[in-house]
């Protein structure tokens, strides 16, 4: 079984940041793993991306030309992304920054309200938190419980901040597990 997944956004969201946690919780699961990062030179502000790939057997290439899921952060992410996403795959759109319509039919859209829901918990740096908890609940490429005790590693310096993280991703998690894929999901 692979998953495998762009989380791309705007520098300073923290797609890199959940990316990284991503992999990390496939690799203490004894999966197989790849993180491959890209952004530009002003990085904060500007655009960045990373594709994880989280599988049984030997990853072949960090690079996935035709993803099973993308995350979208914003608008630019999900116009670049959403053509590239395997029929029957998963487009999760963050509905607080994203106002357009994906055009795709023949793939799963689950829109996040991340900033939202971050904002309403009092945690307003948590929306990546959110919409990973939502990638984790629709496709259950790792457990939940394993990336909660990564936030509290990832996040031990700073306790306060950990149990608004677990909040996010639990939040975000509820809502992933409500998607329906779409028949024929690679």
């Amino acid at each position: 079984m692979q998953n495998d997944v762009i989380m791309a956004g705007f520098g300073g969201q923290g797609v890199l940041l959940i990316g990284k946690m991503l992999a990390y919780a496939g690799m203490h699961q004894g999966k197989e793993v790849s993180w491959l990062p890209s952004y530009g030179p002003e990085m904060r502000g500007g655009t960045a991306n990373c594709t994880v790939v989280i599988s049984d057997r030997p990853v072949g290439s960090p690079v996935i030309q035709c993803p099973r899921a993308v995350v979208a952060m914003n608008l630019p992410s999900m116009e670049k992304f959403e053509p590239d996403i395997k029929p029957g795959g998963l487009l999760l759109v963050n509905s607080s920054l994203i106002n357009k319509e994906p055009s795709r039919k023949d793939i799963t859209i689950l829109k996040v309200p991340a900033n939202d829901i971050a904002n309403e918990i009092g945690n307003p740096k948590g929306a990546n938190m959110v919409i990973l908890g939502a990638y984790l609940g629709a496709t259950k490429a790792v457990e939940l419980a394993e990336m909660e005790k990564l936030v509290e590693e990832t996040f031990a310096h700073k306790p306060k901040v950990v149990e608004a993280n677990i909040k996010a991703l639990r939040l975000g998690y509820e809502l992933g597990e409500g998607a329906k894929m779409k028949k024929g999901a690679a």
